[in-house]
């Protein structure tokens, strides 16, 4: 996917925002910077995850680390609710199952169930101009196409491994909402709305669910004022 900086490789690490202070802080202005670091890195972790299932199936540490969700207390939240069930969901499911529910989803014989671009939802077709006026925007941001990967850059995945690398290097609240509003919003409700709903999906059907309720976080989030 979209791994690969002009000028170096990027490695997504845990976020950082907080830069070295000239002046002390008081501890009000600090417990805000704070929360706000943590924001960023509950978003860049979750645009991560998302990203690693829509690329390849999960293997049994990430169904292990995703379980840990299923003890979340559940609440009238929809985000916190589908985080839960994505938890239950990867309790329940062995590595083989989930990966012959991936390949059914995004593989199959000649295609799968879905198909995960930009392109495809808003054109119909793949390589259309959503994924050229994309790659336009991932040459501004300094972002070029790994050479060792052949899928379009607008597949799910690269999208979201682009919003989590954007977040880990502190790109701007406008930036990223731009990105997100050009590339991203457009379409992905309704992939992960007919994720949730594919006659393959079973893990994935808590993924969809997922996904619905974090791109309505990050509409909200992204529209609040700076």
């Amino acid at each position: 996917m979209i791994t690969e900086r002009q000028s170096d490789l990027i490695n997504p690490v845990s976020v950082n925002i907080t830069q070295k202070a000239t002046v002390k802080k008081n501890s009000a202005e600090q417990e805000a910077i704070d929360f706000i670091a943590e924001e960023q890195h509950y978003r860049s972790s979750v645009y991560k995850m998302l990203a690693g299932l829509m690329r390849t199936a999960p293997d049994k540490s990430t169904l292990d680390n995703i379980s840990v969700f299923s003890s979340i207390e559940q609440q009238e939240d929809e985000l916190v609710l589908a985080m839960s069930m994505l938890g239950v969901s990867a309790t329940a499911i062995d590595v083989d199952a989930v990966d012959d529910e991936f390949h059914a989803l995004f593989i199959g014989l000649g295609r799968g169930e879905l198909m995960p671009y930009a392109s495809w939802y808003l054109t119909g077709f793949l390589m259309e101009r959503p994924l050229s006026a994309l790659r336009d925007e991932l040459a501004v941001l300094g972002f070029e196409r790994n050479d060792n990967v052949h899928e379009p850059e607008d597949h799910i995945a690269a999208l979201c491994e682009v919003m989590a690398m954007m977040i880990d290097e502190g790109s701007s609240i406008n930036q990223q909402e731009k990105f997100f509003s050009a590339h991203i919003s457009s379409w992905q409700d309704y992939f992960y709305k007919d994720l949730s709903q594919a006659e393959s999906s079973v893990f994935y059907r808590s993924v969809g669910r997922f996904g619905q309720a974090f791109s309505a976080f990050e509409k909200k989030y992204l529209a609040m004022p700076v």
